[in-house]
């Protein structure tokens, strides 16, 4: 293991069936995929075949963290979750792969352990939870734990391993296979739809404490003036590289989450801590810049006229080796009063705060802010993921349609408190709550059943489809897609089977700098012309627009195999904040990371290349588990609305304003993006020739054996 850094050499693998624990060679059989979701899609492909359903046995959960993680490169604290996709739907007898993005320090944990992946296989004859301390990996009864919140459960488990240790955990949710149930660590930071998968294999909890350390290649010198030039080149909070408000120092302000600013506080430390100006030369305020309370909470108290996020927000918390701080540590004491058994703390980030998001807002922005935080701390204790505000949309729609009286009995209908929902009271909360993580009656189980399924189940009307413009084709929704980045939006929703949570594009969209300059830097970035537009001011596509969209896609899914964050995107490598640097970044700083961690020295256009093959095989694997060799036709697919929306009027598509698509110009979007990937154009599968250019020859002899490959 000594030729290389970063990767601890070994890949954790727990049989729950037979109570085997082994390791594997992280290099010799996953090198190639980094880490993360690319040695996660490598799993699915050599070990779980075409048939097999997210809960059974047979299916894998791959806990999967790379190079980076662990080594303190900035924002590397991510660990990435691949299974077959619960909430995906099974499409000619087989469910799909998908993957979740868990952030904390649960997953650099991992690594101080000694470990690259954690790789769970098998069903328990009864609750387990397992214990890793270094090389000691036990598997443990977890009877005394099984049907608690994931509060209790972490609990429980920090006091049994010490308050050191870091869990990842399920709820009430994941245990009964509610599929749309999420993974915890750490408490408020998950991995969206895994929890059922994990609840399949009566396992419980995974418990991590690591006394080692990863080393790296570079010297220290090196390193750290590495660090301290990707520090320098970072923005804010998804990527804005200019303030929100006007400052002295800026050129150019709005429209970014770098809302650090004379006077603004964090209201509800003790005392207050004042953010302050926050200019881009000062790196010991990078972690202020972005006060997200006050956008997460954005409406005014009526008495103070300060926003309620201000108010409540004692810091600004955050994940391993992360200066950014996005996640929100709230203190809502009048909670506790008004809500009896709701706590008044809170901390989560971002759609993350959905929780309460599907009942009535209130007028008193107290009172919604009350909805938000209690809906956001059940949805957390049981585990019951947001979709990204999908779960919350459907269920208002089903409610002020009738759908749900229509779907359940007059019996069951009439035992739900809908006169505290109407009244808009936080407390009706647990009960909804409780009944998904307990599948109670038609209302519990269906709601549980992920937004795809709901639809299905409860038999949204087609209208759905067309007037309500969030829902894309696999249950996943309208989220920096469309909206953000036109076609190149609608490419990135195609390939994933749940939200993607595509931060990459939009972070570089929206980064503050007017359009001309941005449009500058990525024509520069991709080499190619018209590789940009505007949102809400599309033009016919261009292959210099797809070209953006590909790299965002790459660069995405390279985020997800290092391990790091994607939520802050790559516009701290495309663009900056220094203005004597022309706001332009450095595109070779990720690659520069990955080699100095590594030793093995790699080129912007290889790093690319990797990218572009972890993206290949999780196209072919969806191909294989379809059994579909038309991917164009069969799997990118576009909704309704998409064309045909209400809202959009009479006005055609390409009208500065509107985000209408036109149906041929999105084939032609088709043609582009399957030809910049090597894709065949007629049926959207990974040709053989760019197979074996990407080292997975191996990948088009399977499907040429399945009648697959074009």
């Amino acid at each position: 293991m000594a030729e290389y850094g970063g990767w601890t050499g070994k890949v954790l693998r727990v049989d729950l069936s037979t109570g085997a624990i082994t390791t594997e060679d992280t290099i010799a059989k996953y090198k190639d995929y980094l880490g993360g979701a690319g040695l996660g899609y490598k799993v699915l492909w050599d070990e779980v075949p075409k048939g097999v359903g997210a809960f059974d046995p047979e299916n894998r959960i791959i806990y999967g963290v790379g190079p980076l993680t662990g080594t303190q490169a900035p924002t590397s604290g991510r660990c990435s979750i691949t299974t077959l996709w619960p909430m995906a739907p099974a499409i000619n007898g087989t469910e799909l792969p998908g993957t979740g993005h868990m952030g904390g320090h649960w997953g650099a944990e991992l690594k101080f352990a000694g470990y690259d992946a954690l790789i769970i296989q098998g069903k328990a004859a009864n609750p387990v939870w397992i214990q890793i301390i270094d090389s000691d990996v036990q598997i443990k009864d977890a009877s005394s734990i099984w049907g608690q919140g994931i509060l209790s459960s972490t609990l429980s488990i920090n006091q049994m391993m010490g308050s050191e240790a870091h869990v990842c955990c399920i709820g009430q949710a994941g245990e009964n296979q509610v599929r749309l149930a999420k993974v915890c660590c750490d408490l408020s930071h998950s991995g969206g739809g895994a929890g059922g998968v994990m609840g399949s294999k009566n396992l419980k909890a995974i418990g991590v404490l690591g006394t080692g350390r990863v080393n790296i290649s570079a010297d220290k010198d090196s390193w750290h003036e590495l660090v301290v030039e990707w520090l320098t080149l970072m923005g804010a909070n998804s990527g804005g590289v200019v303030p929100a408000n006007p400052e002295p120092w800026a050129e150019y302000y709005g429209g970014t989450r770098w809302t650090a600013t004379e006077g603004l506080t964090y209201g509800a430390a003790n005392p207050p801590v004042l953010v302050g100006d926050c200019p881009p030369d000062n790196l010991n305020k990078l972690g202020l810049r972005t006060h997200k309370g006050v956008l997460d909470f954005s409406a005014k108290d009526p008495a103070t006229g300060k926003k309620i996020g201000e108010l409540i927000t004692v810091r600004m918390d955050g994940c391993h080796s992360c200066p950014v701080r996005c996640h929100i540590d709230t203190y809502l004491p009048r909670l506790a009063a008004d809500v009896p058994g709701a706590s008044p703390y809170a901390a989560e980030t971002c759609a993350g705060w959905a929780g309460g998001s599907m009942m009535p807002t209130s007028k008193d922005p107290w009172i919604a802010a009350e909805q938000k935080i209690y809906g956001t701390q059940l949805a957390d204790d049981y585990g019951i993921w947001c979709n990204y505000s999908q779960f919350q949309a459907d269920f208002k729609y089903a409610y002020n349609n009738g759908i749900i009286k229509d779907n359940l009995s007059e019996a069951e209908y009439n035992s739900i408190p809908w006169d505290l929902y109407e009244a808009s009271d936080p407390a009706w909360q647990s009960d909804l709550y409780r009944r998904i993580a307990y599948k109670i009656g038609e209302f519990g189980e269906a709601l549980g059943e992920g937004s795809y399924r709901l639809q299905k189940r409860w038999n949204f009307p087609d209208s759905y489809y067309l007037t309500e413009k969030k829902n894309w084709k696999m249950g996943h929704p309208l989220h920096h897609s469309v909206e953000a980045a036109g076609q190149a939006g609608v490419v990135i929703q195609w390939l994933w089977h749940r939200d993607a949570s595509p931060h990459t594009h939009n972070s570089y969209i929206g980064c503050g700098l007017p359009n001309e300059l941005k449009l500058e830097i990525m024509n520069e970035v991709t080499g190619m012309p018209d590789s940009l537009f505007p949102a809400h001011n599309y033009q016919p596509v261009t292959a210099g627009f797809v070209r953006f969209a590909v790299l965002s896609m790459i660069y995405m899914e390279m985020h997800n195999s290092v391990t790091m964050c994607d939520y802050n995107g790559v516009a701290g490598a495309w663009v900056s904040p220094l203005r004597d640097k022309k706001y332009r970044g450095d595109p070779d700083i990720e690659a520069k990371i990955l080699s100095a961690v590594t030793g093995d020295t790699v080129t912007r256009e290889e790093y690319e290349k990797i990218g572009m093959r972890i993206l290949t095989l999780f196209r072919a694997l969806t191909t294989k588990y379809m059994n579909d060799k038309d991917q164009r036709n069969n799997h990118d697919t576009c909704p309704p609305w998409l064309f045909d929306w209400p809202g959009y009027g009479d006005t055609p598509a390409f009208t500065p304003g509107t985000d209408r698509m036109d149906r041929a110009d999105i084939e032609k979007t088709k043609d582009l993006f399957y030809q910049q990937m090597g894709w065949d154009v007629t049926t959207g599968v990974p040709t053989r020739a760019t197979l074996e250019d990407l080292n997975l020859g191996f990948v088009a002899d399977e499907l040429a054996k399945l009648g697959l490959l074009p």
